[in-house]
C-alpha cells in the first residue's frame, strides 16, 4: 500500500510535510470541511462557533437596487469645468486676473489668470446635457448617468485625498470601501474575489495599497489585484507537476494525516483564521482563467470596448474583465486610469490639453461600452457604476505662464450610472467659474452613503467593532445618502 502512494521519491504523507512544513495542507483543509471530513474541527476563534466563511453572501439591510459595483476611479484629479460642468461665462476670459480664493497644491490664493475651457461643449440625449468634446462617445450615454456637480472633499492633496475618496478618512489605517461593500454583502461567487482593483499600466496611486486596504479589519476583505497586461492574476498556474491527480493526492494524504497523527491536529483557530484566502487561492486556479479569458468575447463586444485600438485597449480590457466578473458575482471593481506621477495621470500641472486629451481619449470609449454592453444583457440595472477622481481643477492656471490648472477639493463633479440611480439628471452646482460648491454642497462621505444605500446597507448600521468603537464608513457623525439620484 505505501508503495502504491509514493510519488515524486516520497509518500503523499512526506510530501505533504516536506512542502513548507506541512503548511501547503491548509488551504485543502478547508475544501474537506465542506465535504463534511473537518466540519467538527473547522470552527470560529471562541472554538465553539462552527466556522463559516466572512465572505458568504449576506443579506442586506434593506432593498437594494444594485448587487454591485464598478469604481472608475480617475486618479490625479479630472478637470470638471473642461469636461462635465459646463462653464460657458468662462469664455472670451482666458488670460485674465480675477479676484477668486483657491487652495491647492500650491497653497492658499486670492486672485489668478484663468484658463478657460479648452474644449467646446455639445448638448446631447433627452435631458439635453452639456458634454465637452473631450467625451464624443460618453456624451451618448448621459441620459442613463447622474452627475454630481457640488462634490466636496477635505484635502487638496493627493494621498490623503485618495485615501478620502476609498475609505471616508484622511489617514490611513481605516478600511476602504470596497472592503466595507464585502464585509456588508460577501461575495456571490465563492471561486472568486469579493473585491477586486486593477491599476494603470504605468503604474500604482501615490499612497499606494492603503487604497485597497482591509484597515483594521481581516485580511479577507482587502482587494485582489489584477493586471491589465499579460496574466491578470499571478501565480494562479500550479506548480509544475501538480497535476488534478496530484491534487487530489494532497487531499486523500491530508485525511490521513488527521486521521493518524497521533499528536494534535491542526489548530482549530488557526485553520478558521487562514481558511479564507487559501481557500480562495486553490478555487481560483479552476475558476479565474475561465473568467479572465477575453478570447470568449465576440468581436463586436471586443470593439465596443475600444480593444481594436492601442490608445484606448489597455483600460477597455480592464472595462470587459470587470464586467465578465461581476457578471460571475464579484461585488466590488476598482479601476485606476492614470498612474504614477504628472502626466502619467489625469493631473494636469502643466500642459491642460496634451493631459486631458491623453486620458479621455484613453477611457472614453471603454467606458461608454461599458455603460451599453451592461444595459444590452440585462446587466445595468443591478451594476452600480461610479467615474471620478479625488478632486477637481481650479479655473485659474497654477503657474504664470501655460495652461495647468491646481488641484480642487472646493468644488467638483462625478458620476453614477446604473445600479438604482436616476439617469439624465445634474444635481448640485459650482459657482460661475467651477471654483467651489455654491448649490447642494455634497461631501465624500455623501457619496459613500449613496453607494450603500444603493447596495441595500444603511450606512448608520453597517459598523464594524474596533478600538472601543462601533466604526462607520461614514464616519460618527454619519451621512445622509444623495437622495435626489436615487430612483
Amino acid at each position: 500500500m505505501e508503495r502504491r502512494r509514493n510519488f515524486c521519491g516520497r509518500t503523499r504523507r512526506q510530501f505533504l510535510w516536506e512542502t513548507g512544513g506541512g503548511f501547503a495542507g491548509v488551504a485543502l483543509a478547508a475544501l474537506l470541511g465542506e465535504e463534511g471530513f473537518l466540519a467538527r474541527q473547522a470552527v470560529a476563534a471562541d472554538g465553539i462557533t462552527p466556522y463559516q466563511s466572512p465572505l458568504l453572501p449576506k443579506q442586506p439591510h434593506l432593498p437594494g437596487r444594485a448587487r454591485q459595483v464598478i469604481f472608475l476611479y480617475m486618479y490625479g484629479g479630472p478637470s470638471h469645468m473642461d469636461t462635465f460642468d459646463y462653464k460657458p461665462g468662462m469664455v472670451g476670459m482666458d488670460g485674465k486676473t480675477i479676484q477668486v480664493k483657491t487652495f491647492g497644491r500650491g497653497g492658499r490664493k486670492n486672485q489668478g489668470r484663468i484658463v478657460e475651457p479648452k474644449w467646446k461643449f455639445k448638448q446631447y440625449g433627452q435631458c439635453g446635457k452639456w458634454v465637452s468634446d473631450l467625451f464624443p462617445h460618453l456624451a451618448t450615454c448621459v441620459d442613463d448617468i447622474a452627475f454630481l456637480h457640488s462634490m466636496t472633499a477635505d484635502s487638496p492633496i493627493h494621498g490623503s485625498a485618495m485615501l478620502q475618496m476609498n475609505t471616508g478618512k484622511i489617514l490611513s489605517g481605516s478600511p476602504c470601501l470596497g472592503t466595507w461593500v464585502n464585509y456588508g454583502l460577501g461575495t456571490l461567487n465563492q471561486n472568486l474575489p469579493g473585491f477586486v482593483v486593477m491599476l494603470d499600466p504605468r503604474g500604482g496611486p501615490i499612497s499606494g495599497a492603503k487604497n485597497w486596504s482591509s484597515g483594521y479589519m481581516p485580511a479577507s476583505y482587502q482587494a485582489t489585484m489584477m493586471r491589465s497586461q499579460g496574466t491578470p492574476i499571478l501565480d494562479l498556474a500550479p506548480p509544475a507537476g501538480m497535476t488534478p491527480g496530484t491534487q487530489r493526492a494532497l487531499l486523500d494524504t491530508l485525511q490521513e494525516y488527521n486521521h493518524e497523527h497521533a499528536g494534535p491536529r491542526l489548530d482549530n483557530s488557526n485553520l478558521a483564521a487562514r481558511i479564507s484566502s487559501y481557500e480562495l487561492a486553490y478555487r481560483m486556479q479552476a475558476t479565474a482563467p475561465e473568467a479572465v479569458d477575453l478570447s470568449h468575447e465576440s468581436a463586436a463586444t471586443q470593439q465596443l470596448y475600444g480593444l481594436d485600438d492601442p490608445r484606448s485597449a489597455p483600460f477597455g480590457r480592464q472595462c470587459l474583465l470587470a464586467r465578465r466578473l461581476v457578471e460571475r458575482g464579484v461585488r466590488f471593481v476598482q479601476i485606476y486610469s492614470g498612474g504614477h506621477h504628472n502626466d502619467a495621470n489625469w493631473d494636469a500641472h502643466g500642459d491642460l490639453v496634451y493631459n486631458h486629451t491623453l486620458h479621455a481619449g484613453e477611457t472614453d470609449r471603454p467606458i461608454a461600452g461599458l455603460i451599453r454592453d451592461l444595459k444590452q444583457r440585462g446587466m445595468l440595472d443591478e451594476t452600480l457604476i461610479v467615474w471620478g477622481g479625488e478632486f477637481g481643477r481650479q479655473p485659474t492656471a497654477e503657474y504664470a505662464e501655460g495652461t495647468g490648472r491646481d488641484h480642487n477639493a472646493y468644488g467638483f463633479t462625478m458620476w453614477m450610472a446604473g445600479g438604482g440611480v436616476r439617469g439624465g439628471i445634474s444635481v448640485g452646482e459650482t459657482d460661475e467659474l467651477g471654483s467651489a460648491a455654491v448649490r447642494d454642497p455634497f461631501h465624500v462621505k455623501h457619496l459613500h452613503a449613496t453607494i450603500l444605500a444603493l447596495l441595500g446597507l444603511d450606512p448608520e448600521r453597517l459598523t464594524y467593532f474596533y478600538n472601543g468603537l462601533n466604526q462607520k464608513l461614514v464616519g460618527v457623525e454619519g451621512a445622509e445618502p444623495i437622495h435626489p439620484v436615487l430612483a
